[in-house]
């Protein structure tokens, strides 16, 4: 089956697994589904020794499917190995969190390339905030639709100055709204907020053209301005990352901070790589036919129109 993702990236899926009593432990296990007929198949495997206490039971809810199982292993999970079946042939990262009791949390993410994980005797806070570190520069660096916005920013920057100005504006702006929306006191429904991020790339095509025409405009004059309103927009897409897992309260707030300075760091190193590549060009003295000077532009606008109209039609679709 093909994995399902979101609009704008393929959405992780989540294993928790909480201990109740002396070697017995609930389970719940969220995979990306877009309908009852299309899931990821992708499946847990514990250790031989475990034992099904009663059927698992499963249900779909928003573009996911939840499933609540109850086991039992000897000796329990401690330095035991959990696979996740069928991961490799996808693209979907999971989020593995295991509470044992006791404040003993071990949270661990799980990729394509190394489908399984050892269950620590005493997990660190380094390898936690780690986990959640790197899901937020994936969760960027895995989003072009984020990226090609921050690349279309770029474009009208005319100096440091600015450059400064326009990105930090966009960081507040995604951070405030990431803030918001993992902790629960707001929500944007996943169709519109697609579709307007799509738009806000679109947005910035013609702005390039005008940048590298001479030409002027509110946004080439205040770029920090449209890249704060725009950020807001993307910090609720931020948020999908953290929000689609279903962490308990009491983990949020530091899942959050993680995450946040995971996107940043991605955001940060994206920004780097342009402006070297740009410096790179001017040092060699590259000179660029006019069609490939154009390119940058009509290469965001044309993106950002196909992904509007794509995703128009998913929300109108869902909408019948």
């Amino acid at each position: 089956v093909t994995p399902v993702g979101s609009a704008h990236e393929v959405r992780p899926a989540y294993l928790e697994i909480r201990q109740v009593e002396p070697e017995t432990y609930d389970v719940l296990w969220k995979v990306p589904a877009a309908s009852e007929e299309l899931r990821l198949e992708i499946e847990i495997r514990f250790p031989a020794e475990t034992h099904e206490l009663g059927e698992p039971r499963g249900l779909f809810v928003d573009g996911t499917y939840l499933e609540r199982r109850r086991i039992r292993l000897d000796g329990g999970l401690a330095a035991r190995t959990i696979h996740i079946d069928g991961l490799a042939a996808t693209q979907v990262d999971v989020l593995a969190r295991v509470d044992r009791g006791g404040g003993v949390v071990q949270t661990t993410r799980i990729t394509p390339d190394q489908p399984e994980f050892k269950v620590e005797p005493t997990p660190t806070l380094w390898r936690v905030s780690r986990t959640y570190l790197v899901l937020g520069v994936g969760h960027i660096l895995l989003g072009p639709d984020h990226l090609l916005f921050v690349l279309g920013l770029l474009l009208i920057v005319p100096g440091p100055w600015t450059l400064l100005k326009t990105v930090t504006a966009f960081t507040v702006a995604h951070s405030l709204t990431l803030a918001v929306a993992t902790l629960g006191y707001a929500s944007a429904p996943a169709e519109p907020l697609n579709a307007s991020i799509a738009l806000s790339i679109l947005f910035l095509g013609p702005e390039v053209v005008r940048f590298q025409n001479g030409e002027t405009s509110f946004t080439l004059r205040h770029p920090w301005v449209v890249a704060f309103s725009f950020g807001l927009l993307h910090g609720f897409g931020f948020a999908s990352g953290l929000n689609t897992l279903g962490m308990p309260a009491g983990e949020i707030p530091f899942a959050l901070l993680c995450f946040n300075l995971g996107v940043e760091i991605g955001q940060v190193g994206f920004v780097m790589l342009i402006l070297l590549l740009e410096r790179s060009f001017r040092v060699l003295e590259i000179s660029w036919p006019r069609v490939m000077r154009a390119l940058p532009a009509y290469a965001v606008g044309s993106l950002g129109a196909y992904w509007f109209f794509q995703r128009m039609s998913v929300m109108i679709g869902a909408w019948k």
